[in-house]
């Protein structure tokens, strides 16, 4: 049935029928004739579909309006094999706030009764049972509402309108520190800062990635409040990213805003979009907190701005600190995978971002495509070839396979990481081979991931926690290092050398040991064979080293941490401070050479969070 077909066709609506069963009914499994006198609105979802989140988001206010005439019926169809999982439509009802009843349809029987085409769709049923409406696509809602008034004043006149409670019954929560985590970032000061999206809250964990250090935001209920940490209202965040200033930008997704969290403060503040979702026609560029956004899904800062995955209109933005204005960086509004100048490009729900300073890699969720974008604004494709082309296959960029990756990770090498989600699997690829390969299986889930030393903490989000993975060697190795330190090659005897890294808290301070060690070593060499003893990590700040004879001459990569924390016991709020510096030790090996080679970690006041 079509949009424009008239009212006076009536058609009886076919029966709801799913092998999965039904949630949110408190076990109660219903019929047609079990609803018979309300209005009924049938949603055909499916929850990798951000414009069916949107549809979603759009029914609360209609339900709102009219809860003893109307009842949303959610039908579960899906697209990806993942979602015909009935555990993951379970998981997925929670995750996304759905306060109506779900009809789990995996093998597509409701969709066909009812001739559905497309995600989102949604179909009306009047009070008799017959199909009185049909749109698909979103932005819908206000014309349904207009129809259901038009439905309760014609039934309530034939009395075959029947108010009264409908068959929603709200699940039992359960008590777990995160609650479907979206993405995490690393700070400063060592401590990891969560997205925890269902509860509506940003999470700080300690280094452990367990142990809670503080929550912001109200959680639990949604909101658009900037404030202080406790004050503060999110709705569903996701994507966080650090900003030069020790400062985070957090992709509130729902909300269709970005903003900015102070770690120092403890405030929020928006930086980006009105809190109203961009429609096609409005300004694609302006005044930051004057042109409407669409759900945000991850940012990263590359090249002096943050860059924000759209996912709900399918492009790239940026928004500039400078100027606070924000612009389409890539992309056409179009769904779909087409590479090419950035203007003409196609993206399909990107909703993860890893940058390096040579490209920003996309996680294209829909295409299930990892993608990547060069600095002159070109748009290439690594693996993925389109919107219904997905799996798990390892290989050549030309037969490898993921399905709906949510995150992508840039790890030292120059490789990168996926999280490759609805394979509930962490994925390798290396640009220098053009090669993917599996690193971890048995994750649920996982939607990002964030470097964290040699380790990958994986958000594991269906599983409600954080995960370490240890890297393989081959993604560690440290021949590109950021920051070097120039010297003229230094000589050192062959064999036993000792190697210290001097560090002294600035005065005022002291080693920050509340939750471990405050200190980190990571040492490799170039070539690899200069080093037999002393390579890898660890948490020690002097370490003896064994340099091969029959090795020349080479370089010493060494990276040093420590963090420290203002000494005042007067203060239940100390700032803390993390100091850290990498150093290329170009070295020359030689009898009569030293046996001792010191390095001096400053300990900078300017690096406060």
């Amino acid at each position: 049935m079509s949009d424009s077909a008239p009212r006076r066709v009536r058609v009886r609506a076919p029966e709801l029928v799913g092998k999965g069963g039904w949630l949110n009914t408190g076990g109660k499994q219903y019929t047609l004739a079990d609803l018979r006198g309300r209005i009924v609105v049938l949603d055909f979802w499916t929850f990798c579909c951000v414009n069916c989140l949107h549809v979603i988001d759009e029914l609360r206010e209609l339900e709102h309006q009219h809860p003893d005439t109307v009842v949303v019926i959610g039908v579960h169809s899906p697209k990806f094999v993942h979602e015909a999982e009935h555990a993951a439509v379970v998981d997925a009802v929670e995750r996304y706030g759905v306060e109506h009843p779900v009809l789990d349809d995996p093998e597509l029987a409701t969709w066909q009764q009812y001739a559905v085409r497309a995600w989102p769709t949604l179909v009306v049923v009047d009070p008799e049972g017959y199909v009185v409406a049909q749109h698909a696509g979103e932005g819908h809602v206000h014309a349904i509402e207009r129809l259901v008034r038009e439905l309760e004043t014609e039934h309530e006149a034939k009395g075959t309108l029947r108010r009264g409670d409908g068959p929603y019954a709200a699940p039992e929560p359960e008590a777990t520190v995160l609650r479907f985590p979206g993405k995490a970032v690393l700070l400063p000061s060592g401590n990891l800062l969560v997205s925890d999206t269902t509860r509506h809250q940003l999470v700080e964990l300690a280094p452990d990635a367990e142990t809670v250090v503080r929550r912001i935001g109200q959680g639990d209920h949604r909101g658009m409040t900037d404030s202080t940490s406790v004050r503060s209202r999110f709705n569903e965040p996701q994507g966080l990213a650090l900003l030069p200033d020790g400062s985070v930008v957090v992709a509130d997704t729902v909300n269709h805003t970005l903003r900015r969290y102070d770690p120092e403060s403890g405030r929020t503040t928006t930086l980006a979009g009105t809190g109203h979702p961009w429609m096609r026609g409005d300004d694609t560029s302006g005044p930051a907190r004057e042109v409407n956004l669409s759900s945000p899904w991850d940012v990263a800062w590359w090249h002096g701005k943050v860059w924000i995955a759209m996912a709900g209109i399918h492009q790239l933005w940026t928004y500039d600190p400078a100027d606070k204005t924000v612009a389409v960086a890539a992309g056409t509004t179009n769904e779909g995978l087409v590479d090419g100048p950035a203007a003409e490009a196609w993206f399909a729900q990107p909703s993860g971002l890893g940058a390096t300073p040579e490209r920003l890699w996309v996680a294209d969720s829909e295409t299930s495509a990892l993608r990547w974008v060069d600095t002159d604004g070109t748009v290439h494709t690594a693996v993925g070839t389109g919107l219904f082309d997905f799996g798990h296959r390892d290989g050549a960029t030309g037969q490898a396979l993921l399905q709906h990756p949510l995150g992508v990770t840039a790890l030292p090498d120059g490789s990168v990481a996926v999280s490759d989600t609805y394979n509930h699997a962490l994925r390798r690829y290396d640009p220098a081979t053009g090669e993917v390969t599996t690193l971890a299986t048995d994750l649920r889930e996982p939607s990002g991931a964030v470097l964290v030393g040699d380790d990958l903490v994986v958000v594991e989000s269906a599983r409600h926690r954080l995960t370490r993975l240890r890297l393989p060697e081959e993604a560690v190795r440290m021949e590109s290092v950021a920051h070097r330190t120039p010297r003229a090659a230094t000589e050192v005897a062959p064999g036993r050398l000792r190697l210290d890294v001097v560090f002294q808290a600035p005065a005022g301070q002291k080693l920050d040991t509340r939750y471990g060690p405050s200190t980190r070593l990571l040492i490799s060499a170039t070539p690899p064979g200069l080093l037999v003893e002393g390579d890898g990590a660890g948490t020690e700040l002097s370490r003896t080293l064994h340099l091969d004879p029959a090795v020349a001459e080479g370089v010493l990569h060494v990276s040093a941490m420590a963090a420290s924390c203002d000494d005042d016991p007067r203060n239940a709020y100390p700032a803390c401070h993390v100091h850290q510096q990498d150093w290329g030790v170009p070295v020359r090996l030689a009898e009569g050479g030293t046996d001792r080679l010191p390095l001096v970690l400053a300990g900078m006041d300017d690096q406060a969070l």
